[in-house]
């Protein structure tokens, strides 16, 4: 198969480390938080400690000013492990480049240190619950009073929600009946008067991510929180930012069912029906070829569309054709894998079990599937 080109010395001796610390840190404790439905608060300080957070964001703000292939190292362990669990993409490579790219001076200085050593948690509230991949359609508002904004509204399916101390939220700002132009992005502190958090939603899968509803009781905040200084910028600034967000679910699919395909190729050389292995027979070793292909397939294409991320210039179809792709090759390489592994196949203690109900999600967040077709459509 085609060797992968991206990753230098130094993106390796990186990948190392984080695969010590997700097999050292997390992996012991991720069943544990499947339950709480959370991870413990404490992860968050470690990842901080050993600079696993914000690492693109300058260093004067507390980052290492790495360039994204470090957190593409660092979403495929995660990955690979199946550690659904830590929000650290949403949190570094989303909140963080929000406040990077569009921040005051001071809400970078006020933030990004405490983001990156891991004092505080990030999430960005866009979802509604009646509004879905629309965010034209967002109704939570703010509305100025003196030098604040006073914020009212709910926002649903946030992750990180339940343990963050800052959140990016869409807001309307403006009544010109045009979604584009009415929208804001706003910074909102956690411990704000108004702002309250509901218990981790019950997910079928990726249970150990926090992921809850956000309300907004009049809860007041300084215009200052404004990102980007200007009122109606926020649909444009959540379009510069969406193609490498899309980019990111590519990114955590293909390596999600690179590890599915190596848990099923692994259990079908072990197990044995009527005497010989499965992976012995025609065809399993087809099925097994078929996955195979298609992974190496979507990876070049993957590997393609960070590259150009790497040089400023991922087209939002590229984005979308590679979120569409990979996502529905992963549910179509653990739905496969499962079939070999049998009935172990629907027994949570194999991966594969896991994997088949954490990897649904992918072809619903981030702009559903039938929206990523839809922005593909509008290229042709």
């Amino acid at each position: 198969m085609i060797p992968r080109t991206l990753f230098k010395p130094e993106h390796e001796e990186f990948r190392r480390m984080v695969k010590r610390f997700i097999e050292q840190e997390v992996m012991p404790h991720h069943e544990r938080w499947e339950s709480q439905q959370h991870v413990d608060r404490e992860l968050w300080n470690r990842a901080g400690e050993l600079g696993l957070l914000c690492l693109t964001i300058p260093e004067e703000y507390g980052g290492i000013g790495a360039d994204r292939v470090y957190s593409t190292v660092l979403m495929e362990e995660q990955s690979y492990a199946g550690a659904t669990g830590p929000g650290f993409s949403v949190h570094s490579d989303i909140v963080a480049n929000y406040i990077c790219n569009f921040g005051t001076g001071a809400q970078k200085r006020d933030w990004l240190p405490k983001m990156a050593s891991g004092e505080a948690v990030g999430a960005v509230a866009m979802s509604e619950p009646g509004t879905g991949s629309d965010l034209q359609s967002i109704t939570t508002r703010a509305e100025k009073d003196g030098d604040d904004y006073i914020i009212n509204g709910s926002k649903i399916f946030i992750t990180n929600g339940y343990l963050a101390d800052i959140v990016v939220v869409v807001a309307k700002t403006g009544d010109s009946g045009e979604g584009a132009k009415d929208s804001s992005l706003i910074l909102v502190e956690a411990n704000r008067d108004g702002f309250s958090k509901a218990n981790p939603l019950q997910k079928i899968g990726m249970k150990a991510q926090d992921t809850c509803e956000l309300y907004f009781d009049n809860v007041r905040v300084p215009q200052s929180n404004l990102l980007g200084e200007v009122e109606g910028q926020g649909f444009i600034q959540l379009m510069r930012e969406l193609s490498w967000e899309r980019l990111i679910i590519a990114i955590l699919s293909v390596s999600a069912a690179r590890a599915a395909l190596e848990n099923t190729l692994e259990y079908t050389r072990d197990r044995k029906v009527f005497g010989q292995a499965v992976s012995s027979y025609q065809n399993s070793r087809f099925k097994l070829a078929e996955m195979k292909t298609e992974i190496e397939i979507g990876q070049v294409f993957v590997d393609r569309c960070i590259e150009e991320v790497l040089e400023n210039r991922l087209a939002p179809e590229a984005a979308a054709a590679a979120k569409l792709w990979t996502s529905e090759l992963l549910c179509r390489v653990v739905d496969e894998g499962l079939q070999l592994h049998g009935g172990y196949g629907y027994m949570l203690e194999y991966p594969i079990a896991k994997a088949y109900i954490d990897s649904r999600a992918g072809r619903i967040y981030g702009g559903t599937n039938e929206i990523m077709k839809e922005l593909i459509a509008r290229s042709l």
